[in-house]
């Protein structure tokens, strides 16, 4: 069976800005979706204004793994849904966390910390630099990839230190960020990966479409699921008991 991807976007940018929408006519999302369902994963969108953001306990019950983006409107995401997309990263959904997500509370509860960083927009290119080739996530692309024009996303990033670091970004204004990091939550995978300012058709290259397809295959879940309450085990062996 095909991962199942669900590709969550805040679409509140292209209602409101032309921009945007000239950028993305049909979605931020739907590059995405599109790129994946062309190469053998079973993609859907969902989005902030859909009831229940889009993520019913159905919905997250046939996904593997859940991208996110997010900007203008973190604050409008219902704690519920938090809560409830944060149990299912727990038991072993893979998350996806795109660009301005850093700042989503789904984020910020899976890493405990303020998830703050520097930025600018002074439309930069942006280098790309490959510091994990070994991991799967880095697979097929070279040693560096550039976007030719982008938000400055820059150190210190208030994240904890990441299990595995995969990329690292420069840029023409003098900083530099860790743009690709991997984390384990419970039994649940977490990428965090930076390109996709809205206002740039970053998810239509093919470089950082391959990162997401990547990072689909590498957060997608393993295992078994374990519970998450605490019961009372019994023994494996006959336990002796204590004298008085």
């Amino acid at each position: 069976m095909s991962i199942r991807v669900t590709v969550w976007n805040e679409g509140r940018h292209e209602q409101k800005h032309p921009a945007v929408q000239k950028v993305y006519p049909n979605g931020l999302h739907q590059p995405i979706v599109d790129h994946l369902n062309a190469n053998g994963f079973t993609a859907r969108a969902a989005t902030l204004d859909m009831p229940e953001h889009g993520l019913t306990e159905e919905v997250l019950d046939q996904t593997d793994v859940l991208t996110w983006w997010g900007h203008m409107a973190h604050g409008d995401v219902s704690d519920e849904i938090v809560e409830r997309v944060h149990q299912r990263v727990l038991l072993g959904m893979g998350l996806i966390v795109l660009h301005s997500g850093h700042y989503s509370k789904i984020f910020k509860k899976l890493m405990g910390t303020t998830c703050s960083l520097k930025w600018r927009e002074a439309d930069e290119h942006e280098r790309i630099w490959v510091v994990n080739p070994g991991h799967p996530i880095a697979d097929g692309l070279g040693e560096y990839f550039e976007l030719p024009g982008h938000e400055m996303y820059g150190e210190f990033f208030d994240v904890p230190t990441p299990d595995e670091l995969v990329f690292i970004s420069w840029y023409p204004g003098g900083e530099v960020f860790r743009s690709g990091l991997c984390y384990h939550r419970g039994r649940g995978k977490v990428f965090y990966f930076s390109p996709g300012h809205e206002t740039y058709p970053i998810y239509y290259q093919q470089e950082v479409l391959q990162v997401i397809t990547n990072a689909v295959k590498w957060a997608a879940p393993s295992g078994a699921a374990y519970r998450l309450d605490a019961p009372n085990a019994k023994p494996l062996e006959t336990l002796k008991k204590r004298e008085e």
